[in-house]
Parts: structure tokens; C-alpha cells; sequence
């Protein structure tokens, strides 16, 4: 059997499930299947930064021209004391696309979720999308995965499915991943991160009499507002047309809840009281928000896993690796996985499980260490944008203002240049394409 034959299941169809089946039916792949609960993608959220190395696997795939069509270049980011509106740093991104051949743009979920589902869709002979249907149960990871596939429409009986390979890109709630560890005797907690968000989007329209956040919305600048333990980032999508705003503040609404919930609806006098301290243009944007309309996430993390591989399955995304924000690259490694899952596949020198269990294990070497890494660095970054009074904050303040002066590192890690280089500059397509046998033949 070629490996083009392969028999491959997705499970969830979000950034890194999307990403797998487009890269894979590019490579030839025939037979993908792709299981989502939803009975639609339904593309909500809010806004998402799109970083080079995002954009550099999107044009390989070939539907990055789209997305970027309905994105914003950002050209420059400005730290602010939420409190006061002082601008603590100021970093021009101009250098952005000569050095790493994209530049950085800023869009709308529903954009890039789209452009990667329409992206499918032209491969609708080698993608079939089963949406209403869930997987309730991991019955084998290998040699041939099994699982019980359950439809919505409860008048359809569950039924047994196989495949060749197996993904679960079912998010931070795995299933795989929770059968993955108790088959493996694995013990990977969720990490409480204590802290939660809010996310909000402004109309252009809301704000046609307001020039100070007409004047943001009609910019190319991310601008951060930070405060002891919260802060906003904010930027505008779709053309200018929206502007975006991410909050990361401490937990208080979800402390007695069970691990499986994660959002809540919020009450707007709540957030209002959370940034109460904040400048007037920040309680003004604050205020935009439509009564009801507040929802919050909860922020969570998990312990790192010792392998995302079990025989012929492997775990993508938030299943594996979930990152809080503060890098802005949650959906930019899940894009990865599924550039890089396609490469090692497609390089299989025979199908038989022992080799795509080698192959999914390359796949591993190539991203686990440096997702990992990412993800320790958004929450070492969270935690120097929080301190409140003291040592630590003076010190963080002394190097935002040396920042100023032309000279040394950002403690906004995602404006730091040394950051970006190691992760912007990695070209996860050309690792795996250029390791695999070396890889291949350590697993």
C-alpha cells in the first residue's frame, strides 16, 4: 500500500484538525476523515494574530493570500501603564517581513478558520468532514486505531470506525489524550492557571464619534495596557473595520468549578470593576461592550506530556500542548503540527504500524521540544506584564525603559527581537523535510 492509501482520522476540526487534513490531501493523501462534535465550524472568536511563521506554512498550503486580504499588517506595538496610559515601550515591527519574509499581521478567527476550511473543501475527493458526530471512546491506539464514532441525531446508532492513523486535535478536553495517558499510566494534570479572559470586539460603527479609538482602530499598532496582575492587548482586524481586545486578569468566577468548564457568561459591571483602575480610554472602550454580552474564558494549561504518540496515534494542538496567550501562539504551533504531521507521513518508507508509529514519533522530535519551550515562555511572560509593586517590577520598568533608550531585551516577550527570531525564524516544513530520516531512525 502506498502511503498515500492510509486510512487517516481526524478528531476536531479547529486550527491544528484543519491544518492536518489540508496539508495531507496536498500531499496526495486520499482517504481523511475528519470527525467534529459541531454540527457546524460556526467560526466565532475574536481577533488572532497571524506571526510569520504562521503565515510562511499557510502560503506553502496555499491559502494564506486569502487570509492575509482581510488582515492587518501591524507595524508597530506600544506597552502602556494601564493605569496612566504612559507608555513604558515602544517596538517598530517594520523589519518584520524582510526578515522573516512575512510580516505580522493581526485578523479575525473566522478568517483563518475559513480560509483553512475552504482550503479542504477543494480536496473534497480525499476530505470527508463528519460533522454532529463525536468520538465517545478510544477502543485501540494501534496497530489499526478503533474508536466509537456517536452521531448527534440520536435516531443513528454509534458505530465502530478504524483508520491507519489516528489524530486527536480535540483540543485542550481531549478524549485522546485522556485515554492516551491512562492507557499509557501517564499521570498529566490540567495546571490551574489561576487567571482567566475576556474577549471583546468593537464595531467600527460603535465608535465613528470617538477620534481617540477611531484613531486605534484605524492604525497598524498593537498596544498593551498593563497592571498589577491583569493587562489588555488590543489591535484591529478585518480590514480595519474591528477593533480586538484580549484580557488576561485573575480568576475569580471559576474557582469552584470542575475542569470541564471553561467559559462563562459574565456580567459587564464585573469586567468594568476588574479594570476599575485602569485610564478613562480604557473604561471607555470597556463600556462598548453591549450588556449580556460578556463572556469569559477560564486559563489553563496542562502538564507537559512525556510522548504525544501511542503506537499509530498522535495528539495535535491544544491536546498536547495548550499555551496561554501571551505569545499569541496557540493556533500558530497547532498550524505547525499539521504541516509537519503531513511531511513525516508522506515520507513513510513503508505503511506497515511499526513505521508510522516511527514517522509520528519524527513528528515528535521535530515539534515537542520547541512547543514546550513556547509555552513556558508565554508564562514566564504573563507573569513579568502582572507584578504588582516591588523589586521585581522595578526592575522589569528599569528594562523597559533601557527599551526606550535603544538597548536590551523586552520583558514583553512577544516584542522582544531575540523571541521573535526563535520563533519566527523556525521553518517547521523545512525541519522535517530535511530530518526525517535522521528521525525516523531514532524512534
Amino acid at each position: 500500500m502506498a502511503q498515500q492509501d492510509l486510512k487517516i482520522a481526524i478528531l476536531g476540526a479547529g486550527m491544528g484538525g484543519l491544518t492536518s487534513a489540508l496539508a495531507l490531501a496536498n500531499k496526495g493523501f486520499k482517504n481523511i476523515d475528519v470527525y467534529e462534535t459541531a454540527s457546524d465550524l460556526g467560526f466565532v472568536g475574536a481577533g488572532i494574530q497571524l506571526a510569520p511563521n504562521m503565515a510562511r506554512v499557510l502560503d506553502h498550503l496555499g491559502v494564506w493570500k486569502g487570509i492575509e486580504a482581510e488582515a492587518v499588517n501591524i507595524e508597530e506595538t506600544s506597552v502602556r501603564v494601564g493605569a496612566s496610559d504612559t507608555e513604558l515601550a515602544h517596538v517598530d515591527l517594520h523589519y518584520i517581513e524582510s526578515t522573516y519574509g512575512y510580516k505580522h499581521m493581526v485578523g479575525h478567527r473566522y478568517s483563518l478558520a475559513n480560509g483553512l476550511y475552504q482550503g479542504c473543501l477543494k480536496h473534497s475527493d480525499k476530505i470527508t468532514f463528519h460533522f454532529a458526530t463525536s468520538v465517545s471512546e478510544i477502543q485501540s491506539f494501534g496497530p489499526k486505531p478503533t474508536f466509537t464514532v456517536t452521531p448527534r441525531d440520536t435516531s443513528k446508532q454509534p458505530y465502530t470506525s478504524t483508520a491507519d492513523v489516528l489524530l486527536g486535535a480535540d483540543g485542550i478536553k481531549s478524549l485522546v489524550r485522556v485515554a492516551m495517558i491512562s492507557d499509557l499510566n501517564i499521570t498529566s494534570d490540567v495546571k490551574d492557571t489561576q487567571q482567566a479572559a475576556y474577549r471583546i470586539m468593537i464595531n467600527k460603527d460603535q465608535i465613528r464619534e470617538d477620534p481617540e479609538l477611531l484613531a486605534l482602530i484605524n492604525s497598524t499598532k498593537v498596544t498593551r495596557w498593563i497592571g498589577e496582575k491583569r493587562h489588555i492587548i488590543a489591535y484591529p482586524v478585518s480590514n480595519n473595520t474591528i477593533y480586538n481586545l484580549s484580557t488576561t486578569q485573575p480568576d475569580s468566577n471559576f474557582a469552584a468549578a470542575t475542569n470541564a468548564t471553561y467559559t462563562t457568561k459574565g456580567s459587564k459591571s464585573a469586567m468594568l470593576g476588574v479594570f476599575a483602575d485602569f485610564c478613562p480610554l480604557v473604561q471607555r472602550m470597556l463600556n462598548y461592550v453591549p450588556e449580556g454580552e460578556v463572556c469569559e474564558w477560564k486559563l489553563r494549561t496542562h502538564e507537559p506530556l512525556p510522548t504525544w504518540v501511542h503506537q499509530s496515534t498522535a495528539l495535535v494542538g491544544d491536546a498536547c500542548h495548550p499555551t496561554l496567550p501571551h505569545l499569541a501562539q496557540g493556533a500558530a504551533q497547532a498550524i505547525e503540527d499539521g504541516a509537519v504531521l503531513a511531511v513525516v507521513l508522506s515520507k513513510l518508507p513503508a505503511t506497515d504500524p511499526e513505521s508510522i508509529h516511527k514517522a509520528l514519533k519524527a513528528y515528535e522530535k521535530v515539534r515537542k521540544d520547541r512547543a514546550y519551550a513556547l509555552v513556558e515562555l508565554a508564562a514566564a511572560s504573563g507573569r513579568a506584564l502582572h507584578l504588582g509593586d516591588g523589586a521585581a517590577k522595578e526592575q522589569r520598568d528599569k528594562q523597559f525603559a533601557a527599551l526606550k533608550a535603544g538597548k536590551g531585551p523586552v520583558p514583553d516577550k512577544w516584542a522582544d527581537a531575540d523571541v521573535q527570531k526563535e520563533i519566527y525564524g523556525f521553518d517547521c516544513v523545512k525541519e522535517a523535510d530535511e530530518r526525517f530520516a535522521e528521525y525516523f531512525g531514532l524512534a
